[in-house]
């Protein structure tokens, strides 16, 4: 490869994309890959869609820049419009970003205003989960649980509270699955008393899971029980929905599955799957009207609204509804949930199959009754996904316990996804698996069949 300029996260090389349509891309070589990740849990309705794109030329052939304090525009007028239908009753303001790490940020500083301005300005702390993950910004670092991403930043920012994820997987007492879904849920309102209740401002999660604990779901009492104790506290209850929203999950939004009503919520990634940097955080109508009263939101981006963002992103709304790919979310997604846990059979160093709808992932592990991790120097999250890649299959993978320890993998292929598709993503992974095995001298259960 030539010299590049550019830099990333690391300094391994990857081919050159030079197309992609539906869930596959090709590289300049003109070998195949399917995105059965969708990146990183982004393209939703796949790569490359007509609809999308001339949505997209229309809008070219318009404006494509319009800054929010000099002109409105159609695009982000009428995508607001539809997000606010698709959200919890008078969960109806929208304020539109460009990524998930915006729009974490923006969620933290409204909830703080709103706060300032209503004569509770103790409040400031935001209790989140550990393991988490909210985005890359200072404030959304502040509330993120991976050692990796906050330990280099911490003398420059407030860290935030931290309480233990609902990891009921992992745990060995006698104790219910709903049992241990309120105790950990319960740890929030230890937390709460804590810090003292006048000083807690809000409480962010990812109803499920994302990349920090490979689409982790807990009981669905935790659910439950942390939005009444957010309630009788007054405390502000944020959804990160930036990987689960649009969609993912098998309803447009997770939190729909307990039936929770969050105060603020942030959406990105699907929510215009790819086609342009795009994220949405839809608030309380109450909570924004006060802000508004007391001179306006103190926040902002420059691509805000951005009409060609907006127009990507309406449209791909309506392909995510015309298309029923929140139904084939959940549909497919209970195939491929029970093909992943029938590979426990073949693999016994596969520990752990959850998520839900098409955010699925599989967790490794040195011994499944004591659910101990492989040694981290066997660098297992690096080498079955260097594996899968060698075969054409894409699969993202991150450390499960805190961001050190600990190999998940997240097989999440975009909505649109069918049945012979998921039946050659499972046999792809197979032969990854069976590669991996061998290179790294873990077991094979050969007599039962995957």
């Amino acid at each position: 490869m030539s010299e590049s300029h550019l830099f990333y996260q690391t300094t391994s090389r990857r081919p050159r994309v030079a197309r992609s349509e539906g869930i596959y891309l090709w590289d300049s070589s003109g070998k195949r890959y399917i995105d059965a990740s969708s990146g990183p849990m982004v393209s939703n309705i796949g790569h490359s869609n007509p609809r999308v794109l001339a949505a997209m030329k229309r809008q070219m052939d318009s404006a494509t820049f319009a800054y929010r304090l000099h002109f409105e525009n159609d695009a982000a007028e009428d995508l607001a419009t539809l997000t606010a239908s698709l959200m919890p009753a008078g969960r109806d303001r929208i304020f539109f970003v460009s990524g998930g790490s915006e729009c974490v940020e923006s969620c933290l500083k409204l909830a703080r205003q709103y706060a300032f301005v209503t004569g509770q300005q103790q409040r400031w702390k935001v209790i989140s989960l550990f393991p988490s993950y909210h985005g890359s910004t200072l404030g959304a670092v502040a509330v993120t649980g991976m050692h990796q991403f906050v330990e280099p930043f911490r003398e420059m920012i407030k860290e935030m509270p931290k309480i233990p994820a609902a990891t009921c997987y992992l745990d060995h007492d006698e104790l219910t699955h709903e049992e241990r879904g309120l105790r950990y849920a319960n740890l929030l309102r230890a937390e709460i008393e804590r810090q003292g209740p006048e000083s807690v401002l809000a409480f962010i999660m990812e109803p499920v899971g994302g990349a920090s604990t490979g689409a982790l779901v807990a009981p669905d009492s935790w659910y439950r029980e942390v939005q009444n104790i957010c309630r009788e506290y007054g405390v502000l209850l944020i959804a990160d929905e930036v990987m689960t929203g649009a969609g993912r999950t098998g309803r447009f939004l997770a939190s729909e599955h307990w039936d929770l009503k969050p105060d603020i919520i942030a959406m990105a990634k699907g929510f215009a799957a790819g086609y342009a940097p795009l994220g949405a955080m839809a608030a309380d109508r109450e909570i924004v009207a006060t802000v508004m009263e007391h001179g306006g939101f103190a926040h902002g981006y420059t691509y805000a609204g951005n009409p060609l963002a907006c127009a990507a992103g309406l449209a791909v709304l309506e392909e995510v509804l015309r298309q029923k790919l929140i139904e084939n979310a959940a549909v497919r997604g209970a195939r491929l949930k029970s093909l992943l846990k029938s590979l426990m059979d073949r693999y016994p160093f596969i520990g752990d199959v959850r998520g839900k709808g098409l955010l699925l992932a599989f967790e490794l592990v040195a011994n499944r009754e004591t659910m101990e991790p492989l040694p981290a120097e066997l660098n297992a999250h690096v080498k079955l996904v260097d594996e899968a890649y060698q075969r054409g299959l894409i699969i993202y993978s991150r450390r499960t316990r805190g961001g050190t320890i600990g190999d998940h993998f997240m097989v999440c292929p975009p909505l649109i996804v069918t049945d012979g598709d998921l039946d050659e993503i499972v046999q792809l992974l197979i032969e990854s698996l069976d590669a991996f095995a061998k290179s790294s001298g873990l077991p094979l259960n050969t007599t039962r069949q995957a």
